[in-house]
């Protein structure tokens, strides 16, 4: 059948070859889009770990200094107040690496891939 402008509409195998080249360009998109949230997700993982880390040690570094002060409990007025200083300010800083990694933890990996496929399958099924 010859339209108006003297064309043909598009075959069988044209159609095809579009849908194909839609769909590659489409998943290419999101292999893209994956990529690049995968090297965000390393990076924050590495982030983490030193978060976990700081943490950890300065736990432990709160812990010894808290049995530095009860072994030097006893001698000299002085040595109980400044070892419970740093005992305190170690501590402090454990609460608050704690609290950075645990904010951390909450963001959920590879939303954005996953946003993005929801919104494909919600067009997929608005064409049916």
């Amino acid at each position: 059948m010859i339209t108006e402008n003297n064309h043909e509409p598009p075959g069988l195998a044209t159609l095809t070859r579009k849908l194909a080249e839609t769909s590659l360009g489409a998943l290419g998109n999101r292999g893209e889009l994956l990529a690049l949230e995968w090297q965000e997700e390393k990076g924050r993982l590495l982030e983490l770990l030193v978060w976990g880390l700081g943490v950890l040690f300065l736990a432990i570094m709160a812990m010894v200094l808290l049995t530095g002060t009860i072994i030097f409990l006893f001698p000299e007025d002085k040595r109980l107040y400044v070892a419970g200083g740093f005992t305190v300010l170690y501590l402090l800083g454990a609460v608050a690496a704690a609290f950075t990694a645990k904010s951390l933890l909450k963001k959920e990996p590879f939303s954005e891939s996953i946003e993005q496929v929801k919104k494909d399958r919600v067009w997929l099924e608005s064409l049916k």
